[in-house]
């Protein structure tokens, strides 16, 4: 079972993992990832993230379809904030349950390193220097290049 949200609203962290362990019955265990909007030492006084109701939602759809048809998990979460978020904020949730722990792991692991490269969202920090917008680095496009390659750790399916 999966969930997707986009949300102005403050994410529920304790809500959201709730949940997914309600909708995981039968699972052995839950991985969940709380990102948080980082205050970069004091540069950072805010970041805006603006998104499409239609394609971002269609994207997080995607990238958690992918992690179920890539891992044995039982239900999945991504809950991504938009709009203005603060410092410290939680900007996304991510978890995934499943049987055994390690798919759980490598779900989560999975779905944050798409959020970085495919989540169709447009981020700008505005701090100190000003207004900037953020693109994915190279290091968030090295990490989403790993998954292209088959590996050992990959799980059952």
């Amino acid at each position: 079972m999966m969930r997707t949200l986009v949300s102005h609203e403050q994410l529920d962290i304790e809500a959201e993992l709730a949940a997914l362990t309600v909708r995981s019955r039968g699972a052995g265990g839950v991985v969940n990832f709380v990102g948080l909007a980082r205050e970069e030492c004091g540069r950072v006084a805010e970041l805006a993230l603006e998104y499409h109701p239609i394609l971002t939602k269609r994207s997080l759809e995607e990238i958690g379809t992918d992690a179920e048809n890539r891992f044995a998990i039982d239900a999945v979460s991504i809950v991504h904030r938009a709009g203005i978020i603060m410092p410290g904020e939680p900007i996304v949730f991510a978890g995934a349950a499943a049987r055994h722990r390690r798919d759980a792991f490598l779900a989560a692991d999975y779905i944050m390193d798409m959020l970085k490269t495919k989540a169709v969202f447009w981020k700008r920090e505005h701090g100190s220097a000003g207004k900037h917008w953020i693109e994915p680095r190279d290091e968030d496009h090295a990490d989403a290049a790993r998954w292209n390659k088959p590996t050992f750790e990959e799980g059952a399916r």
